[in-house]
């Protein structure tokens, strides 16, 4: 009887050959995975995280980097009719270019998709189709990367047409549902300038989600001190509900009343401001109360994509 042939069962478990195979293999993976932060490397990326994940109508203009050479200005917008992922349209001052961050379908790669995207937007004529052509350029070759972001939030999806324009019925019907959806939001300002918090009304309760840029262990470990000090709260009337991770970072969210105008939860946001940032700087090993508040904390997080 011939002898059972060995090529293609692999090389054996535990040698050499198998380490180098399996490295190969993990390296290869790693580069099909789109990152898990798409906005890191940008001042704005706490705010354009906030746009991606639960502002409903906003727009921020884009600062290309100076080696660019955009057409025309860009504007970064949380969503555009039919989900497309980008628009080119004139207006008295030029064309204008609009890039959106919630789209349909979903990219695989977001930063990528916005590369291209914001590549595109800042040349194309009016009325262009987007194609989506991928680019060679990073996203922080595109965008400054030292740039802020001053988000404009509206009520309404109104901006998405000229003024005046004449509306068919079934594109009247879309405009007021998707106006429908929309949440009254707005956009607070710590003194330590550190990530980006949003208020949200969200019908019964209102919310302040503050989108961080810390890694997630130093955040926890912060949160735990402030916590086990009585003092992770916006206020009287306030408390907190738990957090979230999302494109990276993670968003602790805070219960409101929701009587109260966003603007007076100022005093709350500064004097937490002021906590978190003290327990930032603290590196020494959690207390037994501190490990206890974290162990709660994580146990509250949940991910969203």
């Amino acid at each position: 009887m011939a002898k059972k042939s060995k090529r293609g069962s692999g090389p054996r478990p535990g040698s050499n050959r198998a380490e180098r195979v399996a490295a190969r293999k993990a390296r290869q993976a790693a580069s099909l995975e789109a990152p898990a932060r798409p906005f890191d490397g940008l001042a704005a990326e706490c705010d354009l995280v906030a746009m991606r994940s639960f502002i409903a109508s906003a727009t921020a203009q884009v600062t290309f980097t100076d080696g660019f050479g955009a057409a025309h200005e860009a504007d970064f917008a949380t969503v555009l009719p039919g989900a497309v992922f980008a628009d080119v349209r004139e207006r008295p001052t030029g064309a204008q270019g609009l890039v959106a961050l919630q789209t349909d379908p979903e990219p695989a790669d977001l930063r990528a998709s916005l590369s291209a995207a914001l590549a595109w937007a800042g040349n194309a004529e009016p009325g262009a189709e987007y194609t989506g052509d991928a680019v060679e350029a990073a996203l922080t070759d595109i965008v400054d990367p030292t740039a802020s972001l001053e988000v404009i939030v509206y009520e309404n999806f109104d901006w998405w047409f000229a003024e005046g324009a004449e509306l068919e019925s079934h594109v009247k019907a879309m405009l007021q549902r998707a106006n429908d959806t929309i949440l009254p939001t707005a956009r607070l300002h710590p003194a330590s300038g550190v990530g980006a918090p949003w208020w949200v009304d969200a019908g019964e309760r209102a919310h302040l989600r503050w989108v961080r840029p810390e890694d997630e262990e130093s955040l926890m470990n912060a949160l735990a001190r402030v916590h086990a000090a009585g003092a992770l709260t916006m206020g009287e009337n306030s408390r907190f509900a738990g957090s979230f991770r999302t494109h990276g970072l993670v968003v602790p969210v805070f219960d409101l009343d929701v009587e109260a105008h966003h603007e007076e939860w100022h005093d709350g946001l500064e004097a937490l401001d002021a906590a978190l940032t003290e327990a930032l700087a603290d590196t020494s090993d959690l207390t037994a109360a501190q490990r206890s508040s974290r162990a709660g904390i994580i146990g509250r997080q949940v991910t969203l994509r």
